[in-house]
């Protein structure tokens, strides 16, 4: 072979084929790969895919916080809320990371007649997640989720994967068609 080329014969007619060198060029500090959580475990079986996304974890910092550091809009951060109704049954909550939760308005159009955040310690024990790191998917108690009807209007959305400082992207419709999650209106201006 000389210069890259080749000579072949196919039916008597002579062909050239040029030879092609591909280099994988890899990025010089590698993605940070998280280890399977109980969430990313759940849509690996329910054939769901999604990508990784981390970033440094701060206290208090919520999704907006995330939003910044992964350059992505707080509005397409999705946070999930534990919360409880009037008589402290769990329910799980998604709404836009720049946005809170009217509980009147949720409470209302889920047939309760109040709804509140749990404590972090009973959030804890009802998801199986740490607070910072709660996602809806392989809760340890099962729930009703109830997502803000505007998120499933998005073409992508980034939510908890199950761990603090890691989110995963995956199609809204997911929430619906995977979780079996409720649209309701209780977006209020404004976040945690």
């Amino acid at each position: 072979m000389r210069h890259g080329l080749s000579r072949h014969r196919l039916n008597g007619a002579a062909l050239t084929r040029h030879t092609v060198r591909v280099t994988v060029v890899r990025p010089m500090s590698k993605s940070k790969h998280v280890s399977e959580t109980p969430a990313t475990a759940f849509l690996k079986k329910q054939q769901v895919p999604y990508t990784e996304h981390t970033y440094e974890y701060v206290e208090h910092g919520g999704a907006r916080h995330s939003a910044e550091v992964l350059g992505f809009d707080p509005f397409t951060v999705v946070k999930t809320l534990i919360m409880q109704d009037e008589s402290a049954a769990p329910l799980v909550v998604l709404m836009h990371g720049n946005k809170t939760v009217s509980t009147k308005n949720l409470a209302r159009q889920i047939g309760r007649k109040s709804v509140a955040p749990c404590t972090p310690e009973t959030a804890n024990r009802h998801s199986g997640y740490l607070v910072g790191g709660t996602s809806p998917f392989a809760t340890r108690k099962r729930m009703p989720v109830y997502v803000e009807n505007t998120i499933l209007t998005l073409p992508r959305i980034a939510i908890n994967g199950g761990r603090r400082g890691f989110l995963i992207g995956i199609v809204p419709q997911v929430l619906t068609d995977v979780l079996g999650a409720t649209p309701v209106t209780c977006a209020l201006d404004g976040d945690d």
